[in-house]
């Protein structure tokens, strides 16, 4: 037999007064219109105090207080950064004392040597790799394999020293030179048989396994100062996620107090590498994980410009 539904009276519900009700949104977190002639940092403070927009400000508020009192700014990348036209802005954080180091996978370090040996970079994959000719620009290899012969140390030095050493179209451009001309570590991390390179007649393995080794190791002294300082992890989805945890837990393992630090990852969705091994896991005990997500070429110039203006004088 078919089991009977008596209706609800609905004229019997209980409401409240909209006033006593907690809500998430005010109207005091509302945007401001923008004014023609109206200053950058207007327009930020104009942005609603809301999800991402609130998130930024808190960013760029905790990133320049780090920066102000000595804290460890350390910012990883991706190769993509300096492909959508970046590398001014992180050069410039870099002269202006923000950032205290930066660390970038094999794909960044190729980029950036080919914008400051030629001014340009970044191939059409499809076509060439139907006639065998992607990755095979000589010049690239070349440089590369006579900067990882030329002397010891680790790969983002041994590189950037070779830029400022040689006759290039582009220096100003690179941030491995920059980090050589300025004394501040770039550290490389290679994963074999990811890069161009590595498909090169004169690619020597061994010279760059330990060359990037010790770029680990100059990564780690450096998460190691992390403590109420910032890590950024902009456009790198897999390598230096991987990376950052492995340094973190070695200096864990050695008694580092890098308990309260801001993690960010910046990128154009949120993969399950960073938003665990960058905004989750590193803070679960301690500081505050952020995940902003958007197009590098307009979130990084937004970054860099409310941190200037918050660190001005």
């Amino acid at each position: 037999m078919a089991r009977a539904f008596n209706p609800l009276d609905f004229k019997r519900i209980k409401t409240y007064p909209l006033k006593k009700r907690p809500s998430k949104v005010e109207a005091a977190q509302f945007c401001r219109t923008h004014h023609m002639g109206s200053s950058f940092a207007d327009f930020l403070s104009s942005l609603p105090d809301v999800l991402a927009g609130k998130q930024l400000k808190e960013v760029i508020a905790a990133t320049a207080a780090a920066a102000e009192r000595g804290k460890t700014v350390l910012f990883g990348m991706g190769a993509h950064v300096i492909k959508v036209g970046l590398s001014p802005l992180v050069i410039d954080l870099m002269e202006r004392g923000v950032l205290s180091a930066v660390a970038m996978n094999g794909a960044g370090m190729i980029h950036d040597v080919e914008v400051a040996l030629a001014g340009k970079t970044s191939e059409e994959v499809g076509p060439s790799l139907e006639d065998g000719t992607f990755g095979m620009a000589e010049e690239t290899g070349a440089f590369l394999n006579r900067a990882l012969s030329s002397e010891s140390g680790g790969l983002g030095a041994r590189v950037g020293r070779a830029i400022l050493a040689g006759n290039m179209a582009h220096p100003e451009l690179s941030i491995l030179a920059a980090g050589a001309r300025l004394g501040i570590p770039v550290t490389v991390h290679v994963a074999f048989g990811t890069d161009i390179i590595h498909m090169h007649p004169g690619f020597d393995p061994q010279r760059t396994g330990q060359a990037t080794f010790a770029d680990f190791e100059t990564f780690a002294a450096v998460v190691a100062t992390l403590e109420e300082g910032i890590y950024f992890n902009v456009g790198s989805a897999v390598i230096l996620p991987e990376v950052f945890l492995k340094a973190l837990a070695v200096v864990r393992n050695l008694g580092h107090p890098v308990k309260h630090l801001t993690t960010v990852n910046m990128d154009f969705i949120r993969h399950y590498r960073p938003m665990t091994n960058v905004v989750s896991r590193p803070t679960a005990r301690g500081g505050r994980g952020y995940a902003l997500v958007g197009h590098h070429e307009i979130m990084v110039p937004l970054l860099a410009a409310g941190l200037i203006e918050a660190l001005q004088p």
